[in-house]
């Protein structure tokens, strides 16, 4: 598994006035010997999906201050890429995001305006996982039917929500 593809997404069902109290869930999916048309060739061999933890007395905090969507986007990717560090074999990453955002905030490519802690967190494990491998990310356009992208909004809506995802084999496009 030297080059892998990381779909990965984050859901916030009302991403207004949010507190620490707003419900948010990530999600990311790893696939092997995809092409990128969103028609899913490759083959799913992890993922991985949460809820976004705000309070830094629980163990998997990781900055965010609030439930949104941005800070679902920038955990999805702080896990994909703890993911990335524990696999001593992979040489290429690409991270497929919906959100320009995160990825530029990750990336360093920009400066976040909040969650800080959260940024400064994701922007470090970027930095951590770009040790002797290439890592970049590209925009995915959201629910237009790519197949790994709409795997990831299930994964992150489905924890949003505190539901188990479909397994892959009875799961579909577009079904949340």
């Amino acid at each position: 598994m030297k080059t892998v593809n990381i779909y990965v997404d984050g859901s916030c069902e009302n991403n207004r006035n949010v507190t620490s109290l707003t419900p948010a869930g990530w999600g990311f999916c790893v696939v092997i010997g995809d092409s990128g048309t969103g028609r899913g060739q490759g083959d799913l061999v992890a993922e991985k999906c949460g809820r976004v933890v705000t309070s830094a007395e629980k163990d998997d905090y990781l900055g965010a201050e609030v439930g949104s969507n941005n800070t679902a986007e920038l955990s999805a990717i702080a896990h994909a890429l703890r993911w990335v560090l524990v696999k001593s074999d992979i040489e290429e990453v690409l991270i497929r995001t919906d959100s320009t955002y995160a990825g530029n905030v990750s990336s360093g490519a920009w400066k976040a305006k909040a969650n800080l802690d959260l940024a400064g967190f994701v922007k470090d494990l970027w930095k951590e996982a770009s040790i002797g491998r290439s890592l970049e990310w590209e925009h995915v356009r959201a629910h237009r039917g790519h197949r790994w992208n709409e795997r990831a909004d299930h994964l992150a809506f489905r924890a949003m929500k505190e539901d188990v995802p479909v397994p892959l084999q009875f799961w579909k496009p577009g079904m949340r």
